[in-house]
Order: C-alpha cells, then sequence, then structure tokens
C-alpha cells in the first residue's frame, strides 16, 4: 500500500509501533463515539468503513474485543478503580481503560498496554487522568486479568 494523502495514509505510514498506536487511537475513537452516542461499537466502526474511511485490522480487532468483553472489562475496572465506577468515568478515560484491558487480556505486555493507555490520557484527557489511568492499570497488571481465549 502507498502512503496517499488521504485520511488512512497516516495509519499506513511508520513502523510498526507507530501503525498499532495509530489504529489503537482510531479504535478509541470508533469506541468513544460509541459510549457518547449510545451505538454499538459494530455499528460506528460500519458507519466509518461506509463512509470511506480506512480502518486498520488492529483497530477492528480491539473494537470487536471490547465490544465482546465488555461485561468483563468493566468488571475488572470496577473491582480495581478505587472509588470509582465505571458509569461514574470520564468517558474519555473510561474508553481508554477498556482498551488497555483489552489489550492485557490479549496478551499485550503490561508495561507496552499500559505506557499506551498513560499517554492517550494524556493527550487526550487531563494530566491527572495520565495519574488514574496508570494506578487502574497498575492494580490490574499486579493482580492478573484473565486473558481472552484465541477465538
Amino acid at each position: 500500500m502507498s502512503a496517499d494523502a488521504d485520511s488512512g495514509s497516516q495509519v499506513r505510514a511508520g513502523t510498526g509501533h507507530r501503525r498499532r498506536r495509530a489504529a489503537r487511537r482510531l479504535a478509541l475513537d470508533v469506541l468513544y463515539q460509541a459510549d457518547v452516542t449510545g451505538a454499538a461499537p459494530a455499528d460506528v466502526l460500519r458507519s466509518w468503513q461506509d463512509a470511506g474511511r480506512e480502518v486498520p485490522d488492529y483497530a477492528r480487532e480491539i473494537v470487536a474485543g471490547v465490544e465482546r468483553d465488555g461485561a468483563a472489562i468493566d468488571a475488572e475496572l470496577g473491582a480495581h478503580s478505587e472509588d470509582w465506577t465505571v458509569p461514574r468515568m470520564a468517558t474519555v478515560d473510561r474508553t481508554i481503560l477498556r482498551v488497555a484491558v483489552y489489550e492485557l487480556r490479549a496478551g499485550v505486555p503490561a508495561p507496552v498496554a499500559i505506557s499506551e493507555a498513560v499517554e492517550a490520557a494524556k493527550e487526550l484527557s487531563t494530566e491527572a487522568s495520565g495519574r488514574f489511568v496508570n494506578g487502574v492499570l497498575g492494580r490490574i497488571a499486579r493482580g492478573g486479568v484473565e486473558e481472552t481465549p484465541e477465538s
């Protein structure tokens, strides 16, 4: 594939690390939109694709995994979020945490998943959100997460 001037070129360009980060951010956008609008993540993803937006495989995998495992992910978050319920969390923070927990369950190394989530929180939310995300994910990583079996 060649990188051209369309909106999908940003996702295709760069190294594997940058491509995964771009795919992760696109998944965050899709999941955030689904959460805010109350739509199913798969429906939001389909509307993005129908509008001609390129969605990398890894972004599709994250969206599908968070949607499929949402109840277990939210239970994990609720169990490790001191003094916070999942619905009370800021939407962007909740979305970042859901993606990170999905990645932990899928076998992404904890330092990678946590670092990416904290960076996203600092960029997309607040400095305090970065600390909050780091704390919740640190507690989850220390307690272990149940990995999602391969489908």
